[in-house]
């Protein structure tokens, strides 16, 4: 790969990208107490040869390349991070809300000037196109913008009305104290900022653990917090595995942990977080549906469908990836549907024409084709789709199942990818059964020309987040979160914010 840095290259390329790469990101390390912390040169043995010496490799999901080695942190390196933040706890959780308000406008001031760079990373690490990349990063600065004009307005004490006129009580709120934040590898910036605002917005002191497969993004985070001077110990971020987040998850000096990822991981920390008594939050799996109403504009229809399960190539909780139709117009929607879904253009992140990427990771490619397998097992009915692309890198087919039984493990379990499943049903009645009957409850999607009874529709479906007629849009002033399997707890808005401070209440005579 040429690593040149003419100035006539993109910002937002390839190149840059690994000119970023080379010139400015620190691998092998970790952040600990204000500096990078090297885990262990890599030897040129080890640059060789990606088994030796625990080397961990990042990979260019759009050709399946190796595009950068690097050692991951160990459980040595959480202690240090644990003791770090503990002796960082006392002065930051008693500085001003104006100061606090201060330093994360300095995190989005940071994130803004290195838009392009971060935007590139995240494509060449997580394989995203460029336009959705952009609207991470962006969605990353509204959220430390948004927690910085909140708490800047949180009153240091609020007065209680109570039904005894002889004393006063006043409420106040704490920090929660030292937080370890886990987060997922297919929104790469955006989970983090989700955690990360708030907890410095309440005021306490932090461990991050990135996902190990796209760590690229994530790594620039810690030179902007050197860059605008956040105090030592305040962040400490850990690019690790899955020991060093055991490790985090269990430790007794951690007093909350906000975890995002699979259900099967979830189960476990909250088995680690009993050690202790720790507070948590939970944003686990989805199987979210989407209803389409009789009287549905079928072409906005087909947009929301589309964008609901092959935006980010499925790789997401809230994914509308159960398609419930009206029986009336379910062959007119599936055809133009059909039409939609096989014009879209696949291809690598970079290209100023794709509309959908690739897979994050080979083991998400097989997962992906795991489920395609079980599809032709169980004869359902393939619209369009269905196959593995024969190219290089973790392609997978945009894919639609029609007619798809509950019975079906499609229609029951998660597959975070570009697989949808429908069936149809007659009334709203039927409807509701259909979007309830699952184990998971994150979000869900209404297409009707009738507002009000969509809005109806909306306070009977199992789900903490709802899009009537609309893209999934996220504002980082919506509580998000859902009920059932799919979590424990609400992140964004005001919740997000609750979620690290514990409320104290102050009663005396008048």
């Amino acid at each position: 790969m040429n690593m040149t840095t003419d100035s006539s290259i993109s910002a937002i390329s390839r190149e840059a990208a690994f000119n970023t790469l080379k010139n400015e990101l620190v691998l092998n390390a970790a952040y600990i107490d204000g500096e990078w912390v090297t885990v262990a040169p890599l030897s040129d043995e080890s640059d060789s040869n990606s088994n030796s010496d625990n080397v961990h490799c990042l990979y260019d999901p759009s050709v399946g390349q190796v595009i950068a080695k690097t050692r991951l942190s160990t459980t040595a390196h959480v202690e240090a991070a644990v003791t770090a933040a503990t002796a960082a706890l006392a002065s930051w959780s008693q500085t001003t809300v104006s100061e606090r308000a201060r330093y994360l406008h300095a995190i989005a001031d940071a994130l803004e000037e290195r838009f392009d760079k971060v935007v590139a990373l995240s494509v060449l690490n997580n394989g995203k196109p460029v336009e959705e990349a952009k609207i991470d990063a962006s969605d990353a600065i509204a959220s430390y913008r948004y927690y910085a004009n909140l708490i800047a307005k949180q009153e240091t004490w609020t007065e209680v009305s109570t039904t005894e006129s002889s004393v006063r009580l006043l409420k106040t709120y704490a920090p929660i104290g030292v937080c370890a934040l886990i987060v997922p590898w297919n929104f790469p910036m955006v989970t983090s900022a989700w955690k990360l605002a708030p907890a410095l917005a309440a005021g306490c002191t932090v461990l991050l653990k990135p996902s190990e497969v796209t760590l690229l993004p994530e790594l620039m985070l810690g030179n902007i917090l050197s860059s605008i001077g956040l105090p030592k110990g305040v962040v400490n971020i850990l690019p690790g595995a899955a020991e060093v987040g055991a490790a985090m998850t269990s430790h007794t000096l951690i007093d909350k942990i906000s975890f995002t990822g699979s259900n099967a991981i979830g189960e476990k920390v909250m088995t680690q977080a009993a050690k202790g008594i720790k507070d948590i939050s939970l944003e686990l799996g989805g199987k979210s549906a989407i209803v389409v109403r009789a009287d549905a504009d079928l072409d906005l229809a087909c947009e929301l469908i589309v964008g609901g399960i092959f935006t980010n190539a499925g790789q997401i909780c809230s994914a509308t990836s159960r398609l419930l139709v009206h029986c009336d117009i379910a062959e007119s929607l599936y055809q133009k549907l059909k039409t939609h879904t096989q014009n879209i253009n696949i291809g690598e992140g970079f290209a100023a024409t794709t509309q959908m990427g690739p897979l994050v990771s080979q083991q998400q490619l097989k997962q992906v084709h795991n489920y395609l397998q079980i599809a032709t097992e169980e004869n359902l009915a393939c619209l369009t789709g269905g196959q593995v692309l024969n190219r290089a890198g973790y392609f997978v087919s945009p894919t639609i199942y029609t007619k798809v039984p509950k019975t079906s493990r499609l229609w029951t379990e998660e597959i975070f990818g570009p697989v949808l499943v429908s069936t149809t049903f007659r009334d709203d009645a039927e409807a509701l059964r259909l979007a309830n009957d699952s184990k998971f409850a994150l979000a869900a999607t209404i297409v009707s020309a009738d507002q009000s009874s969509a809005l109806e529709m909306a306070l009977q479906i199992n789900a903490g987040h709802f899009w009537i007629n609309e893209q999934q849009i996220v504002l980082p002033e919506a509580g998000w979160g859902g009920f059932k399997q799919s979590g424990i707890g609400r992140e964004l808005g005001e919740d997000g914010l609750a979620a690290y401070q514990k409320s104290k209440h102050v009663l005396f005579a008048k």
